[in-house]
């Protein structure tokens, strides 16, 4: 008997999404993840849900049989985030030329095969501007032809929401920044929602707000999320040394700057003259406001993120607190191998609202998208549906 709200969740990893999910009061039939140090972690924590490796290996057919469903029984939800390195805009967005955007693709086809009455699709910005095809910014221009049309950008999501149509799906996707909805973490994902043969699934509502505008509950900051944790409880990597005095220097809250000019040039060496934000360099979280991205490693030279007041990173703790994830789940691996996997791992408040939002739109509970008029999901513009298509989804390109 098929178990209420059944779902199948494929590029597991360490499981946030479904974490959020389970809050929400859906059932997982079955994981899948590639990742060994991530498939420890799922077999630790969940050890009675079947769990396989490689997507390209199974048949949808497997699949429902892996997962106790009959043969032509269907789940209530697929989701998923496919690897993104394909379509982020730090990589050589490769698309579906990327064999990792190949897998994006058997993933929509065993949605297609599997026919879900939902599927939800996390992934990174880059999803948005990716082109079918990249032509390389130093072959476009006066003196090259025109870009094709696989070339345009936006032509990798264009595809994918074609295929989803003609599975039969209604798709609404936006670009959510996680701390809207209670996360103590600026976190900013793409989140595409099918509902199939149906209407449209509506934004996710937000719950907090950075300000006072709309009446919803202020940001968490990092103070409160780590609320308990206790300093000779944490389990971090180091800084170097050279790093360290430059650390020593900035307050809580502050990055590279903030140090005297000379100082500044040191530090950041080359970079320094390179162009961009470089906001990622010699950064101490802020207490007062939420944890900027978790990334996969805390004390990379680009990704640095020290404690407000202590001189180290931060720990894996805090990583699974800023990503909601309990102090008593497990995770297995070294220490940089658990900062990997819940750097990548979507946070558990953002998945939490999305199970909300399809729950909410299978028992016909809809919000009202003009509640919160202007109403800012995310730093961007034109990152959603309704923004870029109005109503009608694009047409399969030719």
């Amino acid at each position: 008997m098929k178990p209420e709200f059944s779902t199948l969740s494929f590029f597991s990893g360490c499981l946030g999404l479904d974490l959020g999910l389970k809050k929400a009061g859906m059932k997982h039939l079955l994981f899948c993840e590639n990742d060994k140090s991530c498939r420890e972690t799922i077999a630790i924590n969940e050890p009675k849900v079947p769990l396989i490796d490689d997507i390209l290996k199974y048949s949808s057919d497997d699949i429902r049989e892996l997962a106790g469903l009959g043969k032509n029984q269907s789940p209530d939800l697929i989701v998923g985030g496919p690897p993104c390195q394909a379509f982020s805009t730090a990589g050589k967005r490769e698309s579906f030329k990327d064999p990792r955007g190949n897998v994006f693709l058997y993933f929509i086809k065993m949605i297609d095969e599997l026919k879900p009455k939902y599927f939800v699709i996390e992934n990174v910005r880059g999803l948005l501007s990716a082109a079918l095809k990249h032509r390389p910014h130093n072959m476009r221009g006066e003196d090259f032809p025109p870009l094709t049309k696989e070339e345009a950008s936006g032509g990798a999501l264009n595809y994918i929401l074609s295929e989803l149509s003609k599975a039969g799906y209604k798709v609404s996707f936006n670009l959510y920044n996680s701390a809207n909805y209670g996360v103590p973490q600026v976190r900013e994902r793409i989140v595409l929602i099918g509902n199939l043969n149906g209407e449209r699934v509506p934004f996710i509502e937000p719950t907090h707000e950075n300000g006072s505008e709309y009446g919803l509950k202020k940001w968490v900051t990092f103070k409160e999320a780590v609320i308990g944790l206790k300093e000779k409880e944490m389990e971090y990597i180091k800084f170097p040394e050279k790093r360290l005095k430059y650390f020593r220097l900035l307050k809580d809250g502050q990055n590279w700057r903030k140090l005297p000019e000379d100082l500044q040039k040191e530090a950041l060496g080359k970079s320094y003259f390179s162009g961009g934000g470089k906001t990622g360099f010699l950064r101490r979280v802020s207490s007062d406001k939420p944890s900027p991205t978790v990334l996969t490693h805390p004390a990379m030279p680009a990704t640095d993120l020290c404690h407000p007041k202590q001189d180290r990173p931060l720990s894996v703790q805090e990583y699974k607190r800023i990503q909601q994830i309990p102090d008593d789940f497990e995770l297995s691996g070294t220490t940089l191998q658990k900062y990997k996997q819940i750097g990548n791992a979507v946070p558990v408040g953002l998945g939490k609202a999305i199970g909300k939002a399809i729950i909410d739109h299978l028992n016909g509970d809809l919000w009202d998208e003009s509640k919160y008029p202007d109403f800012k999901y995310s730093r961007y513009k034109n990152v959603n549906d309704k923004d870029l298509f109005g109503n009608q989804l694009q047409l399969p390109l030719d």
